[in-house]
């Protein structure tokens, strides 16, 4: 787990010449070579020096674990993180991303993308509890593969983040469709909606709860949801009148021209 506790000073060294690398070139920063920045008339040669403008426009060009190790540094750069910060990927966390969201979600307050896409199913409920008390412009969220998951997850994310537009839950089997109903009823910003393989999720029930509620849906996908009858369809092509593409892949009960027994992706003219 990436934290305060774990840095030691060859970290900071090493988290210094790496952001001196991608800083050299910024607004206002000159590169003097050995490790040295100079910006308004100052030379910076360690990692406290950094002044929090240029700190800024490096995290913006750095990787997800640099931002995450500046965060650690002192209080200075925390609380620059934590402002500037919007964007943040942990795909690549292959262990213990459980902690490390309940560790960053209260520090992350400004996030409006959140990545947590997995291989391996990590996140459980108390971390997406986490985010939803936090996190509440955030707008995209990537939660696939997260097989850990309950009911328990949408309900907490219908209150704390009703500004989503964007939400990825492929591969969540164990949600239910009432929770996406409840889901559905105070996230009316969505325009993504991804239920690739949501079989308990994405049913008729729920489907009119997303034609009732979230009237400005753009994109879905249904693939593998063999719940899904013409039933639900309609209710979304009466209720979203900005719906443009709709994936049916696998949707076995759609009948007449909407034939569920080979891959269908419908693009709304």
């Amino acid at each position: 787990m990436v934290g305060k506790e774990n840095f030691k000073t060859e970290d900071l060294n090493l988290c210094f010449e790496k952001l001196m690398m991608f800083g050299g070139g910024s607004a206002g920063a000159i590169a003097l070579g050995c490790g040295k920045v100079k910006m308004e008339g100052r030379a910076i040669t360690d990692w406290k020096d950094i002044p929090m403008e240029l700190l800024l426009q490096i995290l913006g060009l750095v990787d997800d674990q640099t931002v995450i190790m500046a965060s650690g540094v002192c209080r200075g750069w925390r609380d620059a993180v934590c402002l500037g910060l919007t964007r943040l990927s942990l795909s690549w966390c292959t262990k213990n991303m459980n902690n490390l969201v309940l560790s960053l979600a209260p520090k992350f307050t400004r996030l409006q993308t959140l990545i947590l896409r997995q291989d391996k199913p990590q996140l459980e409920d108390n971390a997406v509890e986490s985010i939803a008390n936090f996190c509440h412009d955030l707008q995209v969220l990537d939660l696939s593969k997260s097989f850990k998951l309950s009911d328990c997850s949408l309900y907490a994310l219908a209150h704390g983040c009703p500004n989503l537009t964007k939400l990825n839950i492929s591969g969540c089997t164990a949600f239910s469709d009432s929770a996406l109903e409840y889901l559905a009823s105070f996230c009316q910003k969505l325009k993504v909606l991804n239920l690739c393989g949501c079989v308990r999720t994405a049913s008729d029930r729920a489907l009119l709860a997303i034609g009732r509620y979230c009237s400005q849906l753009q994109c879905l996908n249904l693939g593998w949801c063999e719940d899904v009858s013409d039933v639900g369809v309609m209710s979304l092509a009466y209720g979203c009148p900005d719906l443009r593409t709709v994936d049916l892949c696998g949707c076995l009960q759609i009948t007449g021209a909407l034939q569920g027994n080979q891959c269908c992706y419908y693009q709304v003219a």
